[in-house]
């Protein structure tokens, strides 16, 4: 009886020892992770001043505090790149904050990041189009090809993911919409130029006349650089080069289409004094440069656009030294201290 009883109690122990282990192991895979977030998005309103006109925000893609601040984490983190081509970057490697989300390195010119939701046509050719939800996948899948197995798998993530999306399991899809909605969110329109407009501060004489030059044929600045946006997001030969090739054939390279040979898209001014160097190559280190380019140095091509050509001037403004120094002032005017200066705009990460 006792080797009967002793041999049940092994077995018994057995049967406990390998219940519990059934138990821990199916608790381990078959209950959900669940994020320690909520899924209740805040919406964001934009402040949009009365000059400026509406754009139009997807149905699926609501802009919200939480998924700006997703898209804001995704667009300074440099494991954006991991795996990729441009390993050890992030968006903000090249559109830095401090150069109104542009960049100012010699010989390097990229389209600043500001006041981008009014366009469908992205880089200096035109060559991505489409919403900003579809260029920022671009961005992640083709540009950085990033592995999106790092984001998914990151408990940060996961819980800013739910929190905008209700979804844990981040994909290159939230991820896009992410970013897009923090690039909504990078609107300039408190400047000086922007208060004048609306009766709440005036400009000295100098800015004054260069008003005046920017909105007139003997400036011409205007039929390209129409206000408030500062661009007409259409694409102009304005004379670089006679013969223009290579990258310098600009939308050319797009639409293979000979008219369009030299064509690049009309950047905004907005804090362009913040935005060196200019033009698509970097070519132009000051705005005092670019000024004297209109004035003296266009270059006549088949594809120039007729704005460019003036009666008696043929190629150029013939500006006085005064006139040119008053269109950069009031270029400067466009600088919007408070957009630049806005700490909520900052990397997430500190630096």
């Amino acid at each position: 009886m006792t080797g009967i009883n002793g041999f049940t109690g092994l077995v018994f122990i057995f049967y406990v020892i390998t219940t519990i282990g059934c138990t821990k192991e199916e608790d381990t895979t078959s209950k959900p992770v669940k994020p320690s977030g909520t899924h209740n998005p805040t919406p964001y309103a934009v402040k949009l001043p009365p000059h400026f006109p509406n754009f139009v925000t997807p149905k699926d893609n609501p802009t919200t505090v939480e998924g700006i601040s997703l898209g804001k984490r995704i667009y300074y983190d440099e494991m954006l790149s991991v795996g990729g081509p441009l390993e050890g970057n992030a968006c903000a490697s090249c559109h830095l904050r401090s150069n109104n989300f542009s960049n100012n390195a010699a010989g390097l010119s990229v389209m600043p990041h500001t006041n981008l939701q009014w366009t469908s046509h992205f880089l200096w050719n035109g060559k991505v189009e489409g919403s900003l939800e579809d260029v920022m996948n671009f961005e992640i899948m083709d540009f950085f090809q990033a592995d999106i197995s790092l984001f998914s798998a990151d408990s940060t993530y996961r819980r800013m993911s739910f929190e905008a999306f209700g979804k844990p399991d981040i994909t290159e899809n939230e991820m896009a919409k992410a970013l897009a909605q923090w690039l909504r969110s990078l609107l300039s329109a408190n400047s000086k130029f922007d208060r004048f407009f609306n009766f709440k501060e005036d400009f000295t004489p100098l800015e004054k006349r260069g008003y005046l030059l920017f909105n007139t044929e003997q400036g011409d600045c205007f039929h390209c650089h129409s206000t408030p946006l500062t661009t007409d997001l259409l694409f102009h030969n304005i004379g670089l080069d006679s013969v223009p090739d290579g990258l310098d054939a600009g939308r050319y390279n797009v639409t293979l289409n000979q008219a369009d040979l030299g064509k690049f898209k009309t950047p905004s001014l907005r804090n362009v004094e913040m935005t060196a160097p200019y033009m698509h190559d970097g070519r132009y280190q000051t705005l005092e440069e670019v000024i004297e380019h209109y004035n003296s140095k266009v270059m006549h091509s088949a594809s120039l656009d007729p704005i460019m050509t003036k009666p008696g001037k043929q190629y150029g403004l013939n500006l006085s030294d005064y006139d040119k120094a008053a269109l950069v002032a009031f270029l400067k005017t466009f600088t919007d201290e408070e957009y630049l200066n806005n700490d909520e705009l900052d990397s997430p990460f500190g630096n």
